[in-house]
């Protein structure tokens, strides 16, 4: 008869206790660390809620309460929910410019980027004669205020996106 060495389970242990230390660290009683440049703090969880708070990059965080995707979070007087994404288990680093100044990736994003552009964009169509860019423009921004937040909240339920994943 001859015997099989046992497989190597050592790498494999450790990947699976690392995992479960840093999904610890953000269940209740653990901590959590904000990784956007402006983490808001809600009222209830839901992506629709109040306002209750703003925090800063990298602040430490108490993990008060947990409910789905949902953390209820404190730092010092300042409470509120967050949606598990928007922090992290471990202190982020804070990646530095050519400057020396923070980078600031969330004030990048597509949607943000675009917010300014939408009067150049339609003096853009003008300039150019692009009546039919410049209605389509109108068209899209029309269609998007009429999206009510209940439409929003539904559509990321049936999707299962956001919170709702």
């Amino acid at each position: 008869m001859k015997l099989r060495p046992a497989p190597r389970l050592g790498p494999a242990v450790f990947l699976l206790a690392l995992v479960l230390s840093a999904q610890a660290a953000v269940m209740f009683g653990g901590i959590a660390y904000t990784k956007r440049l402006k983490t808001v703090l809600l009222a209830e969880p839901s992506p629709l809620a109040q306002p209750a708070g703003e925090l800063a990059f990298g602040r430490k965080l108490a993990v008060n309460e947990t409910r789905g995707n949902w953390l209820r979070v404190s730092d010092g007087p300042i409470a509120g929910w967050v949606f598990a994404g928007n922090v992290s288990a471990t202190e982020p680093v804070v990646a530095k410019g050519l400057d020396g100044l923070p980078i600031a990736a969330s004030k990048t994003t597509a949607t943000a980027a675009a917010r300014p552009l939408t009067p150049v964009g339609a003096e853009y169509a003008t300039q150019h004669n692009l009546a039919g860019a410049r209605n389509d423009l109108e068209w899209m921004l029309s269609q998007c205020s009429a999206i009510t937040p209940q439409q929003i909240e539904d559509f990321l339920k049936t999707e299962g996106r956001g919170e709702f994943q």
